[in-house]
């Protein structure tokens, strides 16, 4: 289960987890312009890719459920996540900055 070489299929699933996740983003609220939602889109997307293993892993073992998951599950669920929260977290940060810089 924690075998994450380069050479497993992981990679497909962690792309297909970001991917998900930047949909989700993008259905739950809507972007202003095409460039808000390219931009989101990529974000997500390159969230999902670097943190989709570390989110994952600290998924599974929050709610105990490491054991009963492969791999794969593992990863696709992490990804997913890292990829909605990226544009979340980003979006409070922005408006954080924008109050008090």
């Amino acid at each position: 289960m924690t075998d994450f070489t380069p050479g497993t299929p992981l990679w497909g699933v962690r792309l297909a987890g970001a991917l998900a996740g930047s949909a989700i983003s993008l259905i739950y609220l809507l972007p202003r312009t095409q460039r808000e939602a390219a931009s989101r889109f990529f974000t997500g997307l390159a969230c999902g890719l670097i943190f989709g293993g570390a989110t994952g892993q600290w998924l599974a073992r929050k709610l105990d459920i490491l054991q009963g998951l492969s791999g794969a599950e593992v990863v696709l669920a992490g990804a997913t996540l890292a990829s909605l929260s990226a544009w979340w977290v980003l979006g409070v940060l922005a408006r954080l900055a924008k109050r008090y810089g």
